[in-house]
């Protein structure tokens, strides 16, 4: 990459931020015998969309920023996140994208944030990044202090926690773990401000070149928390899925920002067409049977900034919304 930043050293402001406020925000604080602090974002206690829009932050690396607005793009669903990335490559992919697979006995949890461009592993005696994404990317971060989010609605066991210190190369005491539980607000908040992120991932699958994305910014809306696990993710998808506008900016010529454009919405996959719990469901609740291609947001304007010539496609599908939201 030719521009780098420390997505630690940006992001650990806005986690001393939860700990300086965390009464405020409705967060859980607990320190650990090893010295790991662990904040409950809506397990035991209530968080709110307020922590969601700053652990979104922490999510981005401290390179992006995240709004909550009311917005009339949906017929029946104003809440609205919107979200931006000076460096959207490294925010979104070197940070914010769940890519860190954790598990120790009964417990398995993604890990995202700024620890995963920490974190690394020995194999055939040499140290290389914990995910091959980061090779990709050519980027390590540095740094004494680091934070990793978990979408769970349980906390960590210990032995996970000595496990993403020792990959990160920093003491426990200096590691905090935040937890959002899908379907607490805060989680809520924080899966839906991925919508840039998937954009990027897709467009990362679909070998567009990294380097030639500029800049970004993506909207969504929030959708109301589910008690159910399944039905919780589901929204937190559809609402991207139905109604998750991105707008890229990128090199390159027209004819390769057209072909991106029209290959990222989520209506290109051969499963959009019902809320993701539905489908979810049909495949036996096996993440790896889903399109991966269905992961995107609704409608995307792709602009080639040589040319001045703006791509549009895919659409808001606000039907979908309302049935996956319960309107």
């Amino acid at each position: 990459m030719q521009y780098q930043a420390s997505v630690n050293k940006f992001s650990q402001p806005l986690v001393q931020q939860l700990l300086d406020n965390a009464d405020k925000l409705r967060l859980g604080i607990e320190k650990l015998e090893n010295g790991c602090t662990i904040i409950d974002a809506g397990i035991k206690v209530p968080g709110g969309l307020e922590a969601g829009r700053i652990i979104t932050e922490i999510c981005m690396g401290g390179l992006g920023t995240a709004t909550i607005s009311q917005s009339p793009y949906t017929t029946s669903w104003p809440l609205t996140i919107n979200v931006h990335a000076s460096n959207p490559v490294l925010s979104c992919l070197g940070s914010q994208y769940a890519g860190w697979s954790l598990s120790h006995g009964k417990y398995y949890a993604l890990g995202s944030g700024p620890a995963r461009a920490l974190a690394t592993k020995l194999k055939d005696g040499a140290v290389e990044p914990v995910e091959e994404l980061y090779k990709e990317l050519e980027y390590r971060d540095s740094a004494e202090k680091t934070a990793l989010v978990i979408e769970n609605d349980a906390l960590p066991p210990v032995e996970i926690v000595e496990k993403v210190a020792a990959a990160c190369g920093v003491s426990p005491a200096n590691l905090t773990i935040i937890v959002t539980p899908t379907s607490s607000l805060a989680g809520g908040v924080q899966v839906v401000g991925r919508v840039l992120e998937v954009a990027m991932h897709k467009a990362h699958a679909l070998h567009f070149p990294l380097e030639n994305i500029v800049d970004g910014s993506g909207s969504a809306p929030i959708c109301p928390p589910h008690p159910n696990f399944v039905k919780a993710m589901g929204r937190t998808n559809d609402a991207i899925l139905f109604a998750g506008q991105v707008h890229l900016f990128v090199k390159g010529s027209d004819e390769a920002a057209e072909k991106l454009a029209k290959e990222l919405p989520s209506s290109t996959s051969k499963d959009y067409g019902k809320p993701f719990a539905e489908i979810f469901k049909a495949y036996e609740y096996d993440f790896f049977k889903v399109d991966a291609m269905l992961f995107s947001p609704a409608s995307v304007i792709v602009t080639a900034v040589e040319s001045g010539k703006s791509f549009r496609a895919g659409k808001l599908d606000n039907a979908l919304l309302d049935l996956s939201f319960g309107a």
